[in-house]
């Protein structure tokens, strides 16, 4: 336990400098109140449940979390608070990870955006006895969901709307509207139809369920069980469904006189439905912050498991730790190494979307866009690593770490497919990115990070140059076949810059560190992060000429150096991710007493002879 480390009156121990890097200081304030809430023995595992029951825990879960929340507006409003309520409640429950961010984020913050706090009654929905959520995507559009189908006419004689799910294609696919929890709302996403002209996507406020179920014209229909944590999805439809005129969702300058004319919205329908459904960014960022809370999880697990695991040695009767051997520590450093650039970088974009200003709006949700995609496929490769380091005793639930890999599949496709929103980065980033400039002085050298950091640099301008250059090279026949052209490179230059971006993080972090043992150890595990990013690359330097050859074979040796140092010290760094430790005594995995979880009292060692 390092929590007291976190507000300190006198100098910081090492993890306890690690940890206030990690989470730039802001502990208490920002993360402890989920931190605490996590370690409360109501989310400890439940064995036993069914996928429904599981259900039924994440919504009286939701209920213990929203009675810690003074304001959940306040809430809604907080980018701070949203990613780190993601970042801690996934590590103990998933589903109810999924239905927090959703009521938070998308319900209760589309109605603080779009004008409904203080001009409808929100007390329900703020008292949880009805719970929000979000319906855009439909069954044939999901990342082309400006494209939806759903309708919603305005009626001029009853002065309100009239919602219609028009075809199979545009039932609303997946949002959890069962019975489930209680009561329920949704902000729908549906196009606003005049007088039969389409003025495009707006979001509507509409009851779905009561304590008897589904309201009139109103079809539920359960999908079929999904991988990972159980949530109750569905596809929902209407049969012309009546609303009154203050479901539509619209601010105090903006949105349908009672003459049917539209008022203060953006020109186009791209704008409308971008301006609709803005909340899909924080989303992303909440999406991200779980990724960084299951990979750090998983790395604690994995890397207690790893020193109180022992096996064989090489002589007779010797008994040695699997953290001992590099085969097995060497994957989780490079996991761990990889974890903190994942919070360092993640950090760094919600910061960097919070006090955005408004002409750079496009590029920091780019960022955004960017660093959910990769810190989602990191996430994936790292909680597929500890398991399988944990060998089959993190095939069991109970361990903690195995939904960790099948969640995680969850966020790469949610709020934007991963490759999707990664092909809109590119095709921006062609021509609208100033390439990153060096930063190192002195002679290159693979023990300076500055150095290695500026190869990355490198290989991002070669690839976006090969990315202009076939985009502009050869003739043909149409812009997608143009594209195509010039897809794969640019998608290569937007993966350097992801990890370009947690380098330059990792690196700031590092500068921040002001205990000097502390401040060695992470720029060591940076070195590690970014010979492993070049080593990815070394082909294209070579080729460029910023890597010599007697460089690109000592980089093998190099990781493998620096990996024999900072393998003893493996503990203290997930010691520093302050994961609770009632949190942790739950998972047997994560405790040298794991054996004892399986004790039979009955059993013949308990016997004399």
């Amino acid at each position: 336990m390092i929590t007291t480390d976190l507000c300190p009156t006198g100098p910081l121990s090492m993890v306890g400098a690690l940890s206030q890097a990690l989470f730039e200081g802001d502990a208490a304030g920002v993360h402890e109140p989920w931190r605490r809430l996590v370690a409360d023995d109501a989310f400890r595992y439940r064995p036993g449940l069914s996928p429904a029951q599981r259900v039924g825990l994440a919504y009286e879960r939701l209920a213990l979390l929203n009675a810690t929340v003074d304001d959940p507006f306040a809430l809604a409003a907080d980018p701070y608070g949203l990613a780190s309520m993601h970042e801690w409640t996934v590590i103990a429950d998933g589903s109810l990870s999924t239905v927090a961010g959703i009521h938070y984020n998308l319900f209760l913050g589309s109605l603080l955006d779009h004008g409904a706090v203080g001009r409808c009654d929100t007390g329900d929905f703020t008292a949880l006895r009805r719970i929000g959520t979000f319906m855009c995507t439909e069954l044939e559009h999901g990342n082309d969901a400006a494209a939806l189908r759903t309708t919603a006419t305005f009626d001029r004689a009853g002065g309100g709307f009239v919602l219609h799910t028009p075809a199979v294609g545009a039932q609303k696919f997946m949002p959890n509207t069962s019975v489930a929890g209680g009561p329920k709302s949704a902000v729908v996403a549906a196009r606003l139809v005049v007088d039969g002209h389409d003025h495009g996507v707006f979001l509507f406020l509409t009851p779905l369920t009561d304590e008897n179920g589904a309201l009139p014209g109103i079809r539920i229909r359960a999908l079929p069980e999904r991988t990972g944590s159980p949530v109750d999805h569905c596809l929902t439809s209407f049969d012309r469904v009546r609303l009154p005129w203050e479901a539509l969702l619209a601010g105090e300058h903006e949105g349908l006189t009672p003459e049917g004319l539209l008022t203060g919205r953006p020109g186009s329908r791209r704008k409308r439905f971008l301006h609709a459904i803005g909340r899909v960014t924080q989303g992303k960022l909440c999406m991200s912050a779980g990724a960084v809370g299951v990979t750090r999880a998983a790395l604690a697990v994995a890397v207690r498991y790893a020193h109180h695991r022992y096996i064989s040695g090489p002589r007779g009767g010797e008994r040695v730790p699997l953290a001992a051997h590099r085969s097995h520590h060497a994957p989780l450093l490079k996991g761990l190494s990889t974890a903190y650039a994942m919070t360092f970088l993640h950090r760094e974009t919600v910061h960097r979307w919070v006090t955005h200003e408004e002409s750079e709006r496009e590029r920091a949700e780019r960022l955004v866009a960017i660093t959910k995609a990769w810190v989602t496929w990191q996430a994936r490769d790292i909680t597929v690593e500890c398991r399988e380091r944990c060998g089959a005793q993190g095939l069991f639930p109970v361990n903690g770490i195995a939904d960790f890999p099948l969640n995680v599949e969850g966020a790469i496709t949610a709020e934007g497919d991963n490759l999707a929103v990664w092909v809109k980065a590119a095709a921006e980033m062609i021509f609208d990115h100033q390439a990153a400039g060096p930063r190192a002085t002195g002679v290159p050298s693979l023990e300076n990070p500055a150095h290695l950091r500026d190869l990355l640099a490198a290989v991002e301008t070669a690839w976006h140059r090969r990315a202009r250059t076939r985009l502009r090279r050869g003739s043909h026949p149409d812009s997608l076949s143009r594209w195509n052209a010039a897809v794969n490179p640019a998608l290569e230059a937007v993966g350097v810059h992801a990890a370009l971006q947690a380098a330059d993080a990792f690196l700031a972090a590092v500068e921040r560190v002001e205990n000097p043992m502390a401040r060695a150890l992470l720029s060591d595990l940076c070195r590690l992060f970014l010979l492993g990013q070049v080593g990815q690359h070394t082909g294209a330097l070579l080729v460029e000429g910023h890597l010599t050859a007697d460089q690109a074979w000592e980089l093998p040796d190099a990781v493998d150096n620096l990996t024999a140092s900072l393998a003893p010290h493996m503990a203290a760094l997930v010691e520093a991710f302050d994961l609770p430790e009632a949190f942790l005594a739950g998972l047997p995995l994560a405790n040298s007493s794991y054996a004892d979880a399986y004790d039979d009292p009955d059993g013949p060692w308990y016997r004399t002879p």
